[in-house]
């Protein structure tokens, strides 16, 4: 089965913060989990998608760009988009069919925004998705901590499913990239 990692809009001045908006909760651990997820996705010849919002810092600069500290592989690819949705305007999905990949393996910001839209999305376009528990974070809003929203997140989105194909979350600490979609499946 083809797989693919999709780390969707860890960018520098997202998740460091700017005057604006506050950085991501729980920085050091995502680079942790983002590290460890793209590693054995590499090891194991999976497709590596990097997606960029040019919503930060104007599309442009260091501010633009995936955080410093995430170790993009040479074979990975990186799409930029303009919506919340990592299919809409990009060539995600084309480049997932060529690729004939059936699991996507999700992970990166902001939970409540681009996360959940890419996971949703996913599902309506014919993959199975698997949402790493401990690899996607927000920085909170008015109404939910970050905690709180990452923790709903996780528990609406396990089990999602658009009839055929479905999401699960996982922490990083299992074999994400052994799918269990079918222990689900009716």
């Amino acid at each position: 089965m083809r797989q693919a990692v999709l780390v969707i809009d860890f960018q520098q001045d997202l998740v460091e913060g700017t005057a604006e908006e506050a950085g991501v909760h729980a920085k050091e651990n995502m680079i942790q989990v983002i590290n460890q997820v793209v590693q054995e996705a590499e090891n194991e010849g999976h497709v590596m998608i990097f997606i960029r919002d040019l919503d930060v810092a104007n599309g442009q600069g260091e501010g633009f760009a995936v955080h410093s500290s995430i170790q993009i592989p040479d074979q990975a690819v990186t799409f930029d988009k303009a919506a919340t949705n990592s299919f809409h305007g990009t060539p995600l999905l084309d480049y997932l069919k060529q690729h004939r990949v059936e699991h996507i393996v999700i992970l990166g910001c902001k939970t409540e925004h681009c996360i959940d839209t890419a996971v949703r999305s996913a599902t309506v376009n014919g993959f199975d998705v698997t949402l790493v528990a401990d690899g996607h974070t927000t920085n909170g809003s008015d109404v939910l901590s970050a905690e709180q929203m990452i923790a709903h997140h996780n528990q609406v989105l396990h089990g999602h499913y658009n009839v055929e194909h479905f999401a699960i979350v996982r922490p990083s600490t299992e074999t994400v990239f052994e799918p269990i979609h079918h222990q689900y499946r009716k």
